[in-house]
């Protein structure tokens, strides 16, 4: 497990906007504060984790309500949309696939790069954690596809963060 914590991260991320691939909605940052954001980070390529990852996320997200779910991957459109079928979840509306061209805000992040996945060189598959704040206050990077935060991890970070504030 990879895991950095950035609690003392000062860049305000102000507004990140991405268009979903699934549907017709954006996400815009500035929309959800005064909440927790995760900001999931699935691989390019068709990976079957990142399917059991975000199935897995999709039926236990509605526990956590006080944490916005964002799902990202720098496919094309097309991609996505193909990629999205194979999730067969019931609970797949409540959660579009946003998509990040070119990994331009995993790059912003400085997730890095250089995993060899499907004959491709992609970002390392990982979760970040924004603050009601706006700001980072947490990241998990995994080592491999199969490498990811649990739901229960997050849940124990978010818990540990929300007691932090008061």
């Amino acid at each position: 497990m990879t895991a950095v914590t950035s609690a003392a991260q000062s860049q305000d991320l102000r507004d990140i906007k991405l268009k979903s691939a699934t549907d017709n909605s954006e996400f815009r940052l500035k929309k959800e504060r005064g909440k927790f954001v995760a900001l999931h980070f699935l691989l390019k390529t068709e990976c079957p984790f990142c399917i059991k990852h975000t199935r897995d996320y999709f039926t236990k997200a509605k526990t956590l309500p006080k944490v916005k779910q964002i799902f990202i991957k720098p496919d094309s459109e097309l991609e996505i949309q193909a990629w999205s079928k194979k999730l067969s979840s019931p609970d797949q509306a409540e959660f579009p696939i946003y998509r990040d061209p070119d990994a331009t805000l995993a790059k912003l992040f400085k997730i890095p790069d250089g995993y060899r996945f499907h004959g491709q060189i992609v970002h390392y598959p990982a979760t970040i954690l924004i603050g009601p704040d706006g700001k980072e206050v947490y990241r998990y990077v995994g080592k491999s596809n199969t490498d990811r935060l649990s739901f229960e991890q997050l849940v124990a970070k978010v818990n540990e963060f929300s007691k932090s504030k008061k």
